[in-house]
């Protein structure tokens, strides 16, 4: 226990600030020097660096390297679902794409969604399967790649596109039942769950309102490359791939269990299988190609399921569009996220072992004299944590904790609280690179944040209005006595 307590002298909002002050300025030269490559690798080691300074700080302040080792690996305990979660979503995508699953999804979206209306129904679409199935994860990892795979046939930027996915997805991860951080953030609160959801609707409701509107404006200005012909695309996907409506079995199969609360990696792990069994069945000659066969063998179909599971592959066709399109990574091709995944938990863990974190919380409570200063406050630090710690779930639970007794002695019913939580530390993890989920999201769609975070408007108008709400007065609900 002692290992855990700054022993000397209490750390000071400067300490505190200070790693991350150095880690916003190196990432932010490392982005102008590499640009997109930033992920690949350097910004990796600059959370590093970053955790260097932090654990600088802490040897300072008597924090030993023993309790910064041991939060860094409670850290990295916490996040081992996820990490298992991702390796499995490059398994499911590379025997998706092999069974012709979303080639297939590909192919009807083409036929149904033109550019005048993609964005809208993209966000209309992942937002009612989000609510069905509570995670904005699996939506990324299903239909968020398909749409992805739709925006770049018919010519429409993946960042628009992933911006118009993340923006339903996380409607819907914020407002199902089924959702893990809507259950974390009414119970940090003290909040009855469905009260929580119902009062929560009052801001997520005209939020993703305006987030429709603006995708809509959008869609008017709209320019396809001109290049693209939807028609020859069509041709050419049914002549690499057996288009087939049953093998639309799999993915219902998966939402299903989500539906009916499996564990999302057992989930996974049996729309994977499903998919390799299918690819069997309905792509013969795809999986002997893969194999390195002409002809679908015993040892030749086991190597291309294999290989569409685990490595990076390529369905070739006559389109050099379709060829990109047709490419997965496999479990390989999830190893740079998770990379810089483990990297931003160092960092993360030292911050919170060194007690910057709360440092950094119980400063911005200290500035909550109004209202609307505790809303402004909670949101700040929802914010900070979602950058400092890099994960969305101590982006509620540190907060939730640090404010709940403010909230009650300034007669605010516990509603309040659990709504900011989800306005502004679940939705705004997706727009930070080296945050689990920002990280996830960027490396299932293979769109960078950078790339996506300006249409991303769900996220980033969530938290403004909440601040409106506090700050007019709307609908805030007292604390009955």
């Amino acid at each position: 226990m002692e290992d855990k307590i700054i022993e000397n002298k209490e750390l000071n909002i400067w300490e505190a600030l200070l790693p991350i002050i150095v880690l916003v300025c190196l990432l932010a030269w490392n982005v102008y020097v590499y640009g997109d490559d930033a992920l690949s690798g350097s910004n990796q080691f600059i959370l590093l660096i970053g955790a260097a300074v932090a654990a600088i700080v802490g040897f300072m302040n008597k924090v030993s390297y023993t309790a910064m080792i041991n939060e860094v690996a409670d850290n990295l305990k916490s996040t081992t679902n996820a990490l298992l979660i991702l390796l499995l979503v490059g398994s499911l995508a590379g025997t998706w794409m092999l069974s012709g699953i979303i080639p297939t999804l590909i192919y009807g979206g083409l036929k149904i969604l033109s550019p005048s209306i993609f964005l809208p129904a993209s966000v209309v679409i992942c937002a009612v399967i989000s609510l069905a199935t509570g995670s904005s994860w699996t939506t990324s990892a299903t239909v968020g790649i398909a749409l992805i795979g739709i925006a770049k046939a018919i010519g429409i930027s993946p960042g628009m596109a992933a911006g118009a996915v993340l923006s339903g997805a996380y409607f819907g991860d914020k407002m199902s039942p089924l959702s893990d951080t809507t259950n974390l953030a009414a119970s940090m609160s003290g909040a009855e769950l469905f009260s929580h959801i119902r009062y929560m609707s009052l801001t997520t409701i005209p939020t993703i309102t305006v987030t429709l509107i603006l995708f809509v404006i959008i869609s008017f200005g709209i320019e396809t490359t001109g290049g693209t012909d939807t028609a020859q695309l069509l041709t050419d996907i049914k002549a690499a791939y057996n288009v087939n409506i049953f093998l639309m079995i799999v993915p219902l199969v998966v939402i299903g269990l989500i539906m009916k609360k499996t564990k999302p990696l057992i989930a996974l792990l049996i729309g994977s299988l499903l998919g390799g069994v299918f690819a069997l069945i309905f792509q013969p000659d795809v999986v002997a190609t893969i194999g390195g066969s002409d002809s679908l063998t015993f040892v030749s179909g086991y190597r291309g399921v294999m290989d569409a599971l685990t490595v990076s592959t390529v369905v070739e066709s006559s389109n050099p569009i379709l060829n990109e399109l047709f490419s997965t990574g496999g479990m390989s091709g999830m190893m740079g996220t998770i990379w810089l995944i483990m990297c931003a938990l160092v960092f993360g863990g030292i911050m919170d072992a060194i007690g910057a974190l709360q440092r950094i919380s119980a400063a911005l409570l200290s500035m909550a004299k109004s209202t609307f200063g505790l809303f402004a406050s909670t949101v700040a630090s929802c914010l900070a944590i979602n950058v400092t710690a890099s994960d969305q779930y101590l982006a509620i639970v540190v907060p939730g904790k640090m404010f709940d007794t403010a909230y009650r002695e300034k007669g605010l019913a516990p509603e309040n609280l659990s709504r900011t939580l989800e306005d502004s530390g679940t939705v705004t993890s997706v727009l930070i690179p080296w945050n689990t989920c920002g990280a996830y999201h960027s490396g299932v769609l293979g769109v960078s944040v950078f790339d996506y975070f300006v249409y991303t408007f769900f996220s980033y108008i969530s938290p403004f209005m909440t601040l409106i709400f506090a700050a007019l007065g709307i609908k805030i609900k007292q604390l009955i006595k």
